[in-house]
């Protein structure tokens, strides 16, 4: 119980938010790593996920691949590419990159392979383009599935940038790695419970995306209610 009393002074006390390593600069960091990252896998991952999702070939390569991805360790991935680099920010972008691409890679495809292939024939039996039925019917409707890729890739991301730490001055783990070399417990904890409350709140910012940008009435896994009461039928 101390060491929760110890985190919530550390965490109130003035001196820790002023400085270059102020907590609010600390977090700010946090948040500018995981969004930087997070575009990068995008940039990545998506195009590859739609063209798979799309076309339907390559699947079990891109399965493999991720699983493949998954197992990697990620403080071992970023060792050996500080090793290579040096010393920065250049290392923790490559291996929480590579950390994001397979939930990214998994939302993308899975979105368009989700939907009902009648829908898709249906957009081609109109006389659209492929690049039509990508952007204007499978795209929608498989964004909730992409949204919720981004939402997991984001959340390992923040967790897992706290390894940023390891090899720069940088972020929210700076507070773990510096209160584990003075054994300042409450440093450590307080630390953690920053590193919590950032990813409960980019939860709860992906929950409201998914409600503001996701297309009326498509939901993941779940038909559109379509049915329509009479206005002269009564109960």
């Amino acid at each position: 119980m101390n060491f929760f009393l110890d985190a919530l002074n550390w965490l109130v006390d003035p001196a820790n938010h002023v400085g270059d390593g102020a907590i609010g600069i600390r977090v700010v960091q946090h948040l500018g790593f995981t969004a930087v990252t997070l575009v990068f896998a995008s940039v990545i991952a998506i195009p590859i996920g739609f063209l798979i999702g799309h076309t339907g070939r390559g699947r079990g390569l891109a399965v493999a691949v991720s699983g493949a991805l998954r197992a990697i360790p990620t403080l071992g991935l970023l060792t050996i590419v500080a090793l290579w680099v040096g010393i920065g920010l250049d290392a923790p972008y490559v291996a929480l990159t590579v950390l994001a691409i397979p939930p990214i890679l998994a939302g993308a495809y899975t979105g368009f392979q989700a939907i009902d292939r009648t829908t898709v024939d249906a957009a081609r039996a109109v006389g659209m383009s492929e690049r039509q039925i990508v952007r204007l019917v499978e795209m929608p409707l498989g964004l909730p599935l992409l949204i919720g890729g981004l939402r997991s890739a984001t959340l390992q991301i923040v967790a897992t940038a706290t390894l940023a730490a390891y090899v720069a001055d940088f972020g929210l783990g700076r507070f773990l790695f510096t209160g584990l070399k003075t054994r300042d417990y409450g440093e450590m904890l307080g630390g953690s419970i920053l590193v919590i409350l950032l990813a409960l709140a980019l939860e709860g910012a992906f929950a409201l995306v998914r409600i503001l940008v996701v297309p009326r009435g498509v939901t993941a896994g779940r038909p559109t209610d379509i049915r329509v009461r009479s206005k002269g039928l009564t109960r």
